[in-house]
């Protein structure tokens, strides 16, 4: 399909291993370290992930349709330059509201950039053929969790859990922001279906050339 770009998917799919790294399984892995520093239980501090989810499911019927009528590129860009931000103030965080706050922004965040923005992408640029690239985009998140835990538990122990999503932010500023920036499309490029051919010139079954067709 012309709508899609040389290398995309390869660069889909990392933006999706990153973004459900960052912008969702690193609460569970910080929980404990949050926990100890500051006496929030971790009951509390996991409900700001799930208020963050129920942002991400409200705010994706709007991203779906500013998807269809304007392309990926600056939705999902947008998405994840404020994953960045949300990141930020999770870590500056110096009471639960302001720490609920970033997770809500990064709820938003998920919405533009987490699997269903990244389907309705892959659904565009490969329409029929899409299951193959589908299921590898799926395998490649799901790798999220085996790829970010251990990282994450080392950044950790060796910097707290506010530098650590200093850090988390800056992985997200310089992977998936310019990732979703250059290999997604700015607009959709409107595609012809081919037409089905005439059974013989001038007999039944052949349309008249329209207009439109016949440029």
């Amino acid at each position: 399909m012309s709508d899609r770009p040389r290398g995309g998917l390869l660069a889909l799919c990392l933006a999706e291993l990153v973004s459900w790294g960052l912008l969702y399984y690193s609460l569970p892995v910080a929980v404990t370290v949050i926990e100890d520093d500051t006496g929030w239980s971790q009951t509390t501090t996991m409900a700001a992930l799930s208020a963050g989810l129920v942002v991400s499911a409200v705010a994706g019927i709007r991203v779906g349709r500013l998807l269809d009528a304007g392309g990926p590129r600056t939705v999902m860009t947008l998405g994840a330059v404020l994953g960045v931000v949300a990141l930020l103030v999770v870590a500056a965080a110096p009471n639960l509201p302001v720490f609920y706050l970033g997770w809500l922004l990064a709820g938003l965040a998920q919405a533009a950039t987490l699997y269903p923005p990244a389907f309705a992408v892959v659904t565009r640029w490969y329409g029929s053929a899409r299951v193959r690239p589908l299921t590898l985009l799926t395998l490649v998140g799901g790798l999220a969790s085996t790829v970010f835990a251990p990282f994450l538990a080392f950044l950790l122990d060796r910097l707290g859990w506010r530098m650590s999503y200093v850090v988390m932010a800056g992985i997200l500023a310089v992977t998936v922001v310019p990732l979703h920036a250059f290999f997604l499309n700015r607009t959709w490029t409107e595609v012809r279906e081919p037409s089905a051919a005439p059974t013989a010139a001038g007999g039944p079954g052949a349309a008249p050339a329209t207009p439109g067709e016949a440029r």
